[in-house]
């Protein structure tokens, strides 16, 4: 028998369209495994959120190779470390991995080669980072040019079918028990919300996949539209790697919508935000544009009128009802709308003049989809600080974005004190409402006209 094969899993957790696991199975035994580090990647371990996904993810995937005769191998502790241990005991003379770009991945796939013979494939993006280039050879920073420099490269790659056979070798390296890392809450159980909202695992990303089939080409009309279910919720699915854009791309490719257009550049955004990490590994620490280190925000370490703004903006307690929903549905579920995610947003570093890092701190936590660049860049995007990004002086106006994108049937959704309020009330509830929903934390003439003013004084403005 030929030696066995590690594969390395990460956000990669399928069997369908997966080069690592491909090529292993094709070269002998396969010993797949996921290693949980939560020391590399530092402040970006996995929140609270992402961590139920996972649980839930990593009992599919064993539950689809244990169909195949095979096992999925759990470890905890260094990811190189682990790996090495494992090779060290089934006399595994290679590591398949797909290529990861956060830096701490980076940094554990650089130490790995030194120690073992790490074979990497590209497998999570439309197209490999540091392909698409400018006529320099170098990387874009801008969306709209790679974005355009994207669609001239396409089609991707073609999506790999699953391996026909799975291995095993002769023996089977320990593994930890999954209900040992104790992923899930239980005192309290907060996750309710996200058992009844969501299906986990490669086939559940497959049949929302199929449903989006149907679906798409009505994006480009509906997808700002919070009260209309249209659109793919197919992030987390993305995120942890239960299906490949890859797989998305080819099987929506045959739509000529002007609703599967703007779908497809939104795969390239996801492409792009591993461009702009690959750049500036820090995204999700540093802003960008370094004029925006002077920025006086109001500090929640520091400042109590902060801390008791920063809590009504993550309890859904604002007084604005669009924000509220939002920030409701993502307790709720894990997951929000994207138009409401850039209100909600705006939000606190505008109206609450709070730094976008706060912010992006608590979408870590609570998103089933937190992702490391995605969630950076469009972080930075909003608070006008990232390489391309929205003008800090452009600043959302929730009661009437409310009321543009017809919120009223989401509000009433994830509001329900306000479920009996007609249009347009909905939107911004009269005074008597007062005893049953929050008043506003701050008038939007008075949260605007703050903003501005700090925006100035960084500039050095009266």
């Amino acid at each position: 028998m030929s030696s066995p094969q590690i594969v390395w899993l990460r956000r990669d957790l399928r069997l369908g369209d997966n080069p690592a696991l491909y090529h292993a199975a094709r070269q002998g035994p396969v010993i797949a495994v996921y290693v949980l580090d939560d020391v590399r990647p530092g402040s970006h371990a996995y929140g609270g959120a992402s961590r139920w996904w996972l649980h839930h993810s990593l009992a599919s995937l064993a539950r689809s190779l244990e169909a195949r005769g095979s096992r999925l191998i759990l470890r905890r502790g260094d990811a190189v470390e682990e790996l090495c241990k494992i090779a060290g005991e089934s006399g595994a003379e290679a590591v398949h991995a797909n290529r990861h770009y956060e830096p701490w991945w980076r940094k554990a796939q650089g130490e790995m080669k030194e120690r073992l013979d790490l074979r990497l494939y590209d497998a999570n993006y439309l197209l490999p980072p540091g392909t698409v280039t400018t006529g320099s050879g170098g990387p874009y920073k801008i969306y709209t040019p790679f974005s355009k420099a994207t669609l001239e490269l396409l089609p991707p790659r073609d999506a790999l079918p699953e391996p026909e056979a799975l291995t095993s070798p002769e023996s089977w390296p320990a593994s930890d028990d999954l209900a040992d890392w104790q992923l899930l809450p239980t005192k309290p159980d907060w996750a309710g919300g996200m058992r009844e909202f969501w299906r986990v695992g490669e086939a559940a990303a497959h049949e929302r996949l199929e449903w989006w089939e149907d679906h798409v080409d009505d994006y480009q009309e509906d997808r700002n539209l919070p009260s209309v279910d249209k659109t793919s919720q197919l992030s987390p699915y993305l995120h942890f790697g239960e299906i490949s854009p890859v797989q998305i791309w080819h099987a929506l490719k045959h739509k000529r919508s002007n609703g599967w257009r703007t779908f497809e550049k939104e795969l390239i955004w996801r492409d792009y935000a591993q461009n702009a990490i690959c750049q500036f590994p820090r995204y999700a620490l540093d802003n960008y544009r370094d004029e925006f280190d002077k920025i006086e925000w109001r500090d929640p370490a520091t400042d109590e009128t902060a801390v008791r703004d920063l809590k009504a903006w993550q309890q859904g307690r604002t007084g604005y009802p669009i924000v509220d929903a939002g920030m409701r549905q993502l307790w709720q579920t894990g997951w929000m709308h994207n138009r409401v995610r850039m209100i909600a947003a705006s939000f606190l570093i505008k109206h609450l003049l709070i730094d976008w890092r706060v912010g992006e701190r608590w979408f870590w936590d609570t998103l089933v989809d937190a992702d490391y660049a995605s969630n950076a860049t469009n972080w930075q995007w909003v608070a006008g600080t990232g390489v391309d990004s929205n003008m800090f002086v452009r600043i959302m106006a929730p009661l009437s974005q409310s009321e543009k994108f017809d919120a009223a049937g989401y509000i009433r959704t994830y509001v329900p004190e306000l479920a009996g309020l007609d249009e347009p009330f909905v939107h911004d509830p009269p005074d008597h409402m007062r005893g049953q929903y929050p008043e506003k934390i701050v008038g939007h003439r008075e949260g605007r006209e703050r903003a501005l003013a700090a925006y100035k004084a960084m500039k050095g403005e009266r």
